[in-house]
């Protein structure tokens, strides 16, 4: 056989390729092997995926999988690849004490590809009543350097959390050594606002250009919205400089208020992420497609959403061949259906919506390989 897998007669959508059309996908060897229109025959496996789209694999940028150790964790493929996701990263769950156990027992065992922020803390996101970044002694540069240089292979970026639940007073501080360590690795820094003891505009004019906010369109205080609910000239300003602006969506961190004006005032996100996790995996978050659906309701249209959790997060973690369906790169694609009803959808601050249509995940191909849908 020429081809392992076929999946045939889906509309495409793979906006690194500029393709919206229906179409073949042939995988072979765990690569994606061609695209066109392709004869049954030539392959192992076919899937028929007449009447559903289908897209690079999904990448999720901000997740928690660290079950056992952070409070947030939860299961890495339940909620990843058994939901239409094949590459996450998770967003600071480990630090430089806790990454070994992290890449041993689960990076190095799940069937999701994943991928690292390391805490600028050296514990990570352990304790529910003790934030990591109260006391500047955990915020250890070199260990975090030490860590990021030993894990090069899957350690992308430093995050920081700046909430004066997990940093108090420490924001500032915090980020400029999680900008150290960043710098010393050449990677970018994430952090978390919302809350924090200083304004977001402060916070965010200390960033580099391909730096990432996540939570961006959360509804506490310090956001990226004035008084008058336009968006803050700083803001603007970091995003035109190429600060990225995540969704990071949350059990309190999205809100369709704030979206909704931000985004009337062109103020778009530069990717959308979860931050799928113990307290949101049973709502309001659900999983990344139900996220990703919420700014289809937003008005964004099917090629932006899939752009902005495949070729853009692809980027922003300087991950060659994923991403995209191009032949020679990762064998990974998204299967969904486009769902047409009446749809409930909830933020993070109690709103609810009802939307004309859904994504709904049908399939995973991870490197050439089918998952169904986890319940």
């Amino acid at each position: 056989m020429k081809y392992d897998l076929l999946i045939k007669r889906g509309l495409v959508v793979d906006p690194s390729q500029g393709a919206n059309q229906v179409g073949d996908v042939a995988f072979a060897d765990g690569k994606v092997a061609a695209f066109g229109s392709l004869f049954d025959g030539d392959a192992a496996e076919v899937i028929d995926a007449t009447g559903l789209i289908v897209t690079p694999g999904l990448l999720d940028l901000h997740v928690h999988v660290f079950p056992g150790v952070s409070h947030f964790g939860i299961d890495a493929d339940h909620s990843n690849i058994g939901k239409g996701v094949t590459t996450a990263v998770d967003a600071g769950s480990a630090g430089a004490l806790t990454f070994p156990f992290f890449r041993k027992h689960i990076i190095e065992t799940a069937d999701t590809r994943l991928y690292s922020l390391l805490n600028i803390s050296s514990t990570g996101m352990i304790s529910p009543n003790i934030g990591e970044l109260e006391d500047l002694q955990l915020a250890d540069i070199e260990a975090a350097i030490a860590a990021g240089r030993a894990n090069r292979d899957l350690i992308v970026g430093i995050k920081a959390r700046l909430s004066r639940s997990t940093a108090g007073e420490n924001d500032v501080a915090a980020l400029e050594r999680a900008l150290e360590a960043a710098d010393a690795l050449g990677v970018f820094v994430m952090i978390h606002v919302g809350g924090t003891r200083s304004p977001m505009e402060k916070l965010v004019n200390m960033l580099r250009p391909g730096d990432v906010v996540t939570h961006s369109y959360h509804g506490n205080d310090y956001g990226i919205l004035d008084d008058a609910g336009r968006v803050i000239d700083g803001i603007k300003e970091a995003q035109q400089r190429g600060v990225i602006f995540d969704v990071g969506h949350g059990a309190g961190s999205f809100s369709f208020d704030v979206a909704e004006k931000a985004l009337s005032r062109g103020f778009g996100p530069g990717n959308i992420s979860s931050d799928i996790h113990i307290y949101n995996i049973e709502g309001p978050v659900f999983d990344q497609v139900t996220t990703i659906s919420k700014f289809m309701w937003l008005g964004m249209s099917l090629d932006d959403v899939i752009r902005l959790t495949t070729e853009s997060t692809a980027k922003i973690i300087d991950a060659t061949g994923l991403g995209t369906l191009k032949i020679g790169s990762a064998g990974d694609a998204t299967i969904l259906r486009r769902d047409e009803g009446k749809f409930i959808m909830t933020d993070s601050v109690g709103r609810s919506v009802t939307a004309n249509e859904k994504l709904a995940h049908v399939r995973t191909i991870r490197s050439g390989r089918v998952y169904r849908p986890w319940k």
